[in-house]
């Protein structure tokens, strides 16, 4: 594979984590990231290894600013660092003519759980709440817990830290501070347990402090069903992945915790996956461009691989299925359906050409 030779070929950086123990060393061919490597190889780029660590920082941003394009596989939170100086050298980078997908601002827009809260009135939209302090969520939750169970969320996370599933079991009517709730962390293991309000109030103060705010969500009874995740490509569909993700959903009735249903594998499918159609097309005709009129994003800074994860919703009067977005994942998409290789590469090259 030949990496970064002098050559007027499209040059795409690949950025991803460097391994703790060979800092520099690490090559992006001996990663799980090497089939895109070897496809944008094919394709006439010429492609950078750019491993990350702070440690390298002033390596890595030497490497990047001769890229045409940088492609980001970098965590929020990454073997416990977090991406303020990669995102610091990205916007640098990016000043100087680099395109950066996804850049940091378009990261900040879309890929914390506030997108929920920005998107609700469109049609992936659901019943979301935005508390911006203990105190906040303090008065508003137990209104909320009225209307059912609730799915609260701390803005950035990943594999289910900082989400719970709450309902309410029982309420003094002169003491809404110690109403008495049913809590579940979708932490894989995790038993529901039993608290007052003001306890929870107090395990969620520190989701706060870290990024200021936490996403009430209404939780979606169809969840037992499945989890359809659609891997976009800009502002097109490019493949589909399937699971059953039930870390929230309740054991069956008089049944221990764990009896509840586990998790299942992610099965990959392309684009033109019949029963999904009308999920793509409400994506591709409607809900991304609605997305980023809400977000401030043009769409031509969408990133270039990422991915939205729909619940079904309830059905409408017709029987057709109604989704409901779960969240956004935009820094670290993999794996991916094989089907969007060829897409994520085109695209790639797209925007290099576009920027000549």
């Amino acid at each position: 594979m030949t990496l970064s030779a002098p050559t007027s070929k499209p040059r795409i950086a690949i950025a991803f984590p460097a391994d703790s123990v060979s800092l520099a060393a690490t090559k992006v061919e001996n990663t799980r990231l090497v089939g895109v490597a070897s496809a944008l190889v094919d394709a006439g780029a010429v492609v950078i290894s750019a491993p990350f660590c702070d440690n390298i920082a002033e390596d890595f941003e030497a490497r990047i600013s001769t890229a045409d394009l940088v492609l980001v596989w970098y965590n929020p939170f990454e073997s416990g660092r977090d991406r303020s100086r990669l995102n610091a050298i990205l916007k640098v980078v990016a000043a100087k003519g680099v395109q950066v997908s996804a850049d940091a601002r378009v990261v900040d827009a879309m890929g914390t759980k506030d997108v929920l809260y920005l998107t609700r009135h469109i049609g992936w939209g659901s019943d979301v709440e935005r508390y911006t302090s203990a105190q906040d969520m303090q008065a508003r939750l137990l209104q909320s817990l009225q209307r059912g169970p609730r799915v609260l969320k701390q803005l950035r996370g990943q594999s289910g830290d900082g989400v719970w599933r709450v309902s309410l079991s029982s309420q003094a009517p002169d003491q809404a501070e110690r109403a008495m709730l049913s809590v579940r962390h979708a932490t894989k293991g995790s038993a529901e347990q039993h608290m007052h309000l003001d306890e929870f109030v107090a395990l969620c103060r520190p989701y706060f402090a870290h990024a200021g705010a936490m996403i009430d969500q209404a939780f979606q009874a169809r969840l037992n069903e499945g989890m359809i995740r659609c891997y976009m490509v800009g502002n097109q569909v490019a493949g589909f992945g399937e699971q059953l993700i039930n870390a929230l959903y309740p054991a069956p009735a008089g049944k221990p915790d764990s009896e509840a249903l586990m998790p299942g594998p992610r099965l990959y499918f392309p684009a033109d996956r019949l029963d999904f159609q009308a999920l793509k097309q409400h994506l591709e005709q409607n809900w991304i461009a609605q997305m980023c009129q809400a977000l401030g994003v043009r769409p031509a800074d969408l990133p270039i691989l990422w991915d939205a994860d729909f619940m079904l919703g309830p059905k409408a009067s017709d029987g057709k299925d109604s989704y409901v977005l779960c969240e956004i994942n935009i820094s670290s998409v993999y794996p991916f359906p094989p089907s969007a290789l060829k897409p994520l590469v085109e695209e790639a090259l797209r925007r290099c050409r576009a920027a000549v």
